[in-house]
């Protein structure tokens, strides 16, 4: 599954991830790289909750 992923860089410095087709699913991390990561386990866990 592909999904559209924005990142933006904060005030404070660190990196917002987010995923616009599924709601509320957003994570941050101190590089771009690391939101990635932590946002692809976001989506991970959002669509278990959605599942179940």
């Amino acid at each position: 599954m592909k999904l559209h992923v924005m990142v933006e860089q904060d005030e404070a410095g660190y990196f917002v991830a987010e995923v616009p087709a599924l709601p509320g699913c957003l994570s941050q991390g101190k590089t771009h790289a690391e939101a990635i990561a932590n946002v692809k386990e976001a989506v991970e866990g959002w669509l278990e909750v959605m599942e179940a």
